[in-house]
């Protein structure tokens, strides 16, 4: 297995590393809040962090829907995040001429999974010398992903990381075949499941994507115990105020929670564990943090917007 190192972590090493933040950047304030937020929690359970949030979504369902702030603000808040949280940065591109000035800011460019099999874009993120986070398409077979990490690779970087994120399955519907996570990973890089993407209802929602958040804690369960290497959550302190994608947001929790609930025991979760391991059968059962724990995350309620 390829470990991948950078900023002060390793992602294939036999720890679970935890990919978290907003969808799409709304406010500098928003975004620093809630990384130093998820950063506090992550460093209080021994877990690596990487904060995840876009400057500019480009693939909305309805072009009425919010975007990010675009790429000069968003690099500017990104880093500001960077500085303020201390906490590596992942963010995705859409285009070829985004990598490089991406990278500046970025430690791990992602390439979002409808454009998985673009080449220019994938050479262009590799050039970078960054990681590069590749999302498998909706579309492909598990195995078939090895043609796009050759891709990368064949520029002579060999920091990748692969992601799932679900499967079309008829109209308006993704399932994950959890049998794709020993595939992938069988190609040497570390996997990441990204939880709350594999719940969306694409185009489901009359114009936006709708999504089942209440099985977020089972899937990530699920997935952790077919031994990923990270978990991939979207995370929100309050996902009905979102300026996107209300619907299959992770809803957070502060670092406070009373004992009795799972929020504070979190730590049991997110501890990484060998496949099969008693342990693991069990915890897999636990689940995330109980719904009781509701406590709101430090900072904003409602985001004021971007910039």
């Amino acid at each position: 297995m390829q470990q991948i190192e950078f900023a002060g972590l390793t992602v294939g090493g036999g720890s679970l590393v935890l990919i978290a933040g907003p969808c799409v950047i709304e406010s500098e304030s928003h975004a620093v809040d809630l990384a130093v937020a998820i950063s506090e929690i992550a460093r209080r359970v021994g877990v690596p962090y990487i904060f995840k949030a876009s400057y500019d979504k480009a693939n909305r369902t309805s072009g009425r829907s919010f975007r990010g702030p675009g790429l000069a603000e968003g690099l500017r808040i990104l880093a500001r995040v960077r500085e303020r949280a201390g906490v590596p940065i992942l963010t995705d591109i859409h285009e070829a001429a985004h990598a490089a000035p991406v990278a500046e800011v970025a430690d791990v460019l992602q390439i979002p999974a409808f454009l998985s099999r673009q080449t220019d874009l994938l050479e262009a993120a590799a050039r970078t010398n960054r990681v590069v986070n590749l999302k498998k398409g909706q579309f492909l077979a598990p195995a078939d992903i090895r043609h796009a990490i050759a891709k990368i690779t064949a520029t002579g970087n060999e920091q990748v990381i692969v992601t799932e994120r679900g499967f079309t399955f008829g109209y308006h519907n993704l399932v994950v075949d959890m049998r794709a996570f020993p595939i992938m990973r069988a190609f040497g890089y570390p996997v990441v499941y990204d939880v709350t993407h594999s719940l969306q209802l694409p185009g489901a929602g009359d114009g936006v994507t709708a999504g089942q958040a209440e099985f977020i804690e089972p899937l990530a369960s699920a997935g952790v115990a077919a031994g990923v290497d990270g978990v991939f959550l979207e995370v929100h302190e309050e996902p009905s105020r979102a300026n996107v994608r209300r619907r299959r947001r992770f809803p957070g929790r502060t670092a406070r929670c009373r004992p009795r609930c799972r929020g504070r025991a979190s730590a049991s979760w997110l501890r990484r564990r060998r496949p099969g391991s008693a342990w693991r059968a069990q915890h897999s059962r636990a689940g995330f943090p109980s719904r009781r724990c509701r406590a709101r995350l430090p900072g904003r309620g409602r985001s004021a917007g971007p910039g």
